[in-house]
């Protein structure tokens, strides 16, 4: 069965089908209870599940995050909510020091079922700390496994799929994606969690993203067909781990590669996958890979945000750049 949903809704649903299906799947932060969260990801759910399951948390995210790992402990598998982007800080040491960390202490014995949702990027108008993209810093930190969905289809299915691993989960959500629609298969995810793929075939370039990339990168590939470039996107969906396959076989067929990402391009998952596919794929490469970033500077006021943040001129630039060399 399909449904057309939005990527919020899409989520909820995930979210919902997973508390169906496992008794120890609680919830856990800031407003996601009687509000339903900022974004209304969690609406309507604790007055399904009851409060002792969808719980409204104290404004502490180290506190929502160091709770979640006792609960792990305990044999529950706890879904928290960082608010913003930017208010994962207060929580990166109990993320990445215990978090990261307690299963290989544990030499694989004690396992870790959390999952942290983290809406993130920009194209909303909000301000500093509302609109960033800090996956890099957790990318970086062995014991993580990091998500981000692109459409309401993978929402839906990568959040079941997140909250059934037995290793914790960033699962980053593009904010700027929660409202467009797309169709939903309630049946069939046809994809496992980690797994990149091409969304749209090409023959000259590729260009590779993530999340609220991906319909970016979609929109610059259909500009690009009118004046006769065949653009091919792979949407990379994990960042940690990174499934090189389908990606470095597309690079393979059109030897140029552009990499896009909303967050700033020093030493970032862009950074990574650039050198990578530099490695594995040198020798069909016709071109030197391509970045497109956020630059590396804070994030601006929103009425910046548009020359701040990558667009579908940027891309097309890029993919000049590369054809061109």
């Amino acid at each position: 069965m399909t449904e057309t949903m939005t990527m919020a809704k899409a989520l909820n649903a995930g979210l919902a089908a997973a508390m169906d299906a496992d008794d120890r799947v609680l919830l856990m932060g800031e407003d996601i209870g009687r509000l339903g969260g900022v974004f209304r990801v969690t609406e309507g759910l604790q007055e399904r599940f009851g409060a002792s399951r969808v719980l409204d948390t104290p404004l502490a995210e180290s506190g929502i995050v160091g709770s979640a790992i006792g609960l792990a402990m305990r044999g529950y598998r706890p879904v928290v909510e960082i608010q913003f982007d930017g208010f994962i800080f207060p929580a990166f040491d109990q993320i990445t020091t215990q978090l990261a960390k307690l299963t290989a202490r544990h030499e694989g014995g004690l396992q870790l079922p959390v999952v942290i949702r983290v809406p993130y990027g920009g194209h909303i108008g909000a301000v500093e700390h509302h609109q960033e993209s800090p996956e890099a810093y957790f990318a970086h930190t062995a014991g993580l496994r990091l998500v981000s969905p692109a459409t309401p289809h993978d929402a839906y299915w990568m959040m079941q799929q997140a909250i059934a691993s037995s290793d914790p989960v960033m699962f980053f959500e593009p904010k700027s994606r929660y409202w467009p629609k797309g169709e939903v298969d309630l049946d069939e995810a046809g994809i496992s969690l980690h797994a990149s793929r091409v969304v749209r075939p090409g023959t000259d370039v590729t260009v590779v993203g993530h999340g609220a990339m991906v319909s970016m990168l979609i929109d610059a590939a259909t500009l690009a067909e009118e004046e006769g470039t065949s653009i091919e996107v792979v949407d990379l969906r994990s960042l940690s781990p990174i499934d090189y396959g389908p990606l470095l076989e597309s690079v393979r067929r059109t030897g140029r590669l552009v990499v896009a990402q909303e967050a700033p391009g020093n030493v970032s998952v862009g950074s990574e996958i650039a050198a990578t596919v530099s490695e594995r794929a040198f020798y069909s490469l016709e071109a030197p890979v391509v970045r497109v970033s956020g630059f590396d500077t804070p994030f601006p006021p929103a009425k910046l945000e548009g020359a701040y943040l990558p667009d579908v001129d940027r891309i097309l630039d890029a993919v000049d750049r590369s054809l061109a060399y």
